[in-house]
């Protein structure tokens, strides 16, 4: 093992976690922890950072997630199940839990498709886009107060880096899946 200069100014819990790695197999290499161990650890923090944030509107992470979904696609805020589950990576058993809850809240509502009259669409009610605009507001204002302690230079490197590591897994996936 060769001692390369510690460049990090500061340590974390999961330097602690390769350190201990390394006294009990000096002779492995256990660099690929630190990335992941960092961004689990990172996603962990971030996800109670967001729940706290969303729970004054009563709503979970994923209740937040299907109607910012919803939101997101633009007037009628309309998609069907398959579209929703497809894009929040959920099973269909999952969202139709989901869509059950968020109707009972009056949140959502499933209409008529026009289209294939086999199939429903799931909808935004006045109640749900009222809810999601207030909730996006007060998201995007938690997420700048979570990063406000980095520089500027920093979060956009960061951002940078993120996408690379997320086009590779999605490439990476995408292959497997054929």
């Amino acid at each position: 093992m060769t001692n390369k200069p510690n460049l990090k100014q500061h340590r974390d819990t999961v330097d602690v976690i390769l350190n201990q790695w390394q006294q009990e197999h000096p002779h492995q290499d256990f660099s690929p922890m630190g990335p992941i161990g960092r961004i689990k650890r990172c996603a962990m923090y971030l996800e109670q950072q967001i729940e706290a944030g969303l729970s004054q509107y009563e709503l979970s992470l994923w209740e937040f997630d299907m109607l910012a979904t919803l939101r997101r696609s633009g007037s009628p805020y309309c998609m069907s199940p398959t579209e929703l589950f497809s894009t929040l990576m959920v099973t269909s058993g999952t969202m139709t839990h989901r869509l059950k809850r968020l109707e009972s809240r009056n949140l959502i509502e499933r209409i008529k498709n026009e289209e294939d009259s086999r199939s429903s669409l799931v909808q935004l009610t006045n109640t749900g886009l009222e809810l999601i605009n207030q909730a996006v507001e007060k998201h995007l204002e938690n997420e700048k107060a979570i990063l406000a302690r980095l520089p500027k230079e920093v979060i956009e490197n960061l951002d940078e880096q993120l996408s690379l590591l997320l086009c590779t897994l999605e490439t990476s996936h995408q292959q497997k899946a054929k």
